[in-house]
């Protein structure tokens, strides 16, 4: 039978738990987005200096899990003298695993983008940083949109194996109150809404940034001028 008071006896650890969870996802996830730009900006500037050590960035991320790469982190890390607390550890690793999707993703959205506006950009006069900031990067947006709200919540759902390495997350802190109540519906479906509600968020904020840039998208030239003309 379900008891909705123990979930009210229990709420301050759900609440640390979400908390914790929250906080960690949000620098995770803004680390991944950040290096995952440079990454693709650094790949497609300087394909032969780059080129090759961003790409077996991307394919060791891609072939490693993350439960490893926390481990390597949070357990490994003393032994070259990378001393982190679990927190930290939790940050960096969903971070760095992030980051070789989201290169990809923004590479693709760069490499979508036809060369000629580039090449006519250059010929008006127009800087790179200009081409990049006003041509580039809103229709690159556009098209990332999707994958990347997928990849944030991929990541999000993931973020659950930091509870291994001892973060007190929403998880662990479940775990611990079926360990003292013995009662396991309750706390794991509280998590389990929890996470759905953050999800959602995610899903519905890409949505809507999607439809907001998609809005925003200017009109072909030919439709700019064109005005209605009278039959005589």
């Amino acid at each position: 039978m379900f008891d909705i008071t123990l979930l009210w006896e229990v709420r301050g650890l759900i609440l640390q738990g979400f908390w914790n969870t929250l906080w960690i996802c949000f620098t995770g996830c803004l680390l991944a987005l950040s290096l995952g730009l440079v990454l693709a900006a650094l790949r497609l500037a300087n394909p032969r200096l780059f080129g090759y050590p961003v790409a077996c960035y991307v394919e060791l991320c891609r072939g490693t899990p993350l439960l490893i790469l926390l481990f390597l982190l949070y357990y490994g890390g003393p032994s070259i003298g990378l001393t982190l607390s679990a927190s930290v550890a939790g940050v960096m690793g969903l971070g760095l695993y992030g980051a070789g999707y989201f290169a990809e993703i923004y590479r693709g959205g760069f490499k979508s983008i036809p060369k000629g506006q580039l090449e006519a950009a250059r010929m008006l006069g127009i800087s790179r940083w200009h081409a990049l900031t006003h041509i580039q990067i809103p229709q690159m947006a556009r098209l990332i949109v999707p994958p990347g709200t997928n990849q944030l919540i991929i990541l999000v759902k993931e973020s659950a194996l930091i509870s291994i390495i001892s973060v007190d997350d929403l998880t662990k802190n479940a775990t611990t109150i079926v360990n003292q109540t013995f009662q396991v519906i309750e706390p794991y479906l509280a998590v389990a809404l929890l996470y759905w509600l953050m999800i959602e968020l995610i899903a519905r904020g890409g949505y809507a940034l999607e439809k907001r840039l998609a809005n925003r998208q200017p009109r072909p030239a030919s439709q700019q001028g064109a005005t209605p003309h009278a039959h005589g």
